[in-house]
């Protein structure tokens, strides 16, 4: 874990060093893409709120009162990141919208290109089914799941990004799977 390098990085961030930014940016980007896409499903606006999670990480380290926290400098970005993807999903529940990417100039819907390989076309559409089953998971139990399987985080530091207890964290892995199986039985078999 790069803990102390980290907050290292992040001392350097506040004195005026961009290219220390960049160094975090550089180690974190793909890790933050990857759990904002899983919370919020949409690809291209995942990228763009990836984009403001780093502006607002800059921001936040830059005001004169930052100071680090007794965790990983991760677990803090991952808050950043969390909160982020959820106040989207909730301007999606308040101004629902059709992505263009899904319509044609005409309003038809977009072909989807066939697929030659039975394997590959059955093994995405079995992850579209996990995905679809876990898209559906409460936003604590969805935030829980997606950072121990995707982010591969500890108990503890889930727990610390979520700001709650490892007794929770652990009560909605649980629930998480709980939901999963019974949603996902089919693939089981």
């Amino acid at each position: 874990m790069q803990t102390n390098a980290d907050w290292t990085l992040v001392e350097q961030i506040k004195v005026g060093d961009d290219r220390a930014f960049n160094a975090l940016m550089a180690r974190y980007k793909r890790p933050v893409l990857n759990f904002v896409y899983r919370m919020i499903g949409d690809a291209g606006e995942a990228e763009d709120l990836t984009q403001d999670v780093f502006v607002r990480a800059y921001q936040n380290i830059r005001k004169p009162g930052f100071h680090q926290t007794t965790g990983a400098f991760s677990t803090w970005l991952f808050q950043v990141a969390r909160n982020a993807a959820i106040d989207c999903l909730r301007r999606r529940k308040r101004h629902p919208t059709e992505s263009l990417t899904n319509v044609e100039e005409d309003g038809g819907n977009v072909a989807v290109t066939a697929r030659t390989a039975d394997s590959e076309i059955a093994a995405k559409e079995v992850g579209a089914q996990i995905a679809a089953a876990v898209a559906l998971l409460p936003e604590d139990q969805k935030t829980a799941f997606l950072l121990l399987e995707y982010q591969e985080l500890s108990y503890a530091e889930i727990a610390a990004i979520m700001k709650s207890s490892m007794k929770a964290v652990e009560l909605r892995l649980y629930r998480a799977r709980q939901f999963l199986r019974k949603r996902l039985t089919h693939l089981l078999n």
